[in-house]
């Protein structure tokens, strides 16, 4: 879980539009962020497994 004050700090509009942290909006991780689907890696993978994410299916082949 990300410290509060940093995701505060990343849901301020910045000086500068380069200083713009993207975060996962569910648990404010920074790290492994997907642009399209707004989260990180790890709640996109919780919530396709889930079902909640419409038209993202688990690949096999």
């Amino acid at each position: 879980m990300a410290k509060k004050s940093l995701i505060i700090k990343a849901a301020n509009f910045p000086k500068f539009s380069t200083r713009r942290v993207n975060r996962c909006q569910i648990c404010g991780r920074p790290r492994g962020y997907l642009r399209k689907f707004k989260m990180c890696r790890l709640c996109f993978r919780k919530m396709a497994s889930e079902g909640r994410l419409p038209g993202i299916t688990k690949s096999s082949w």
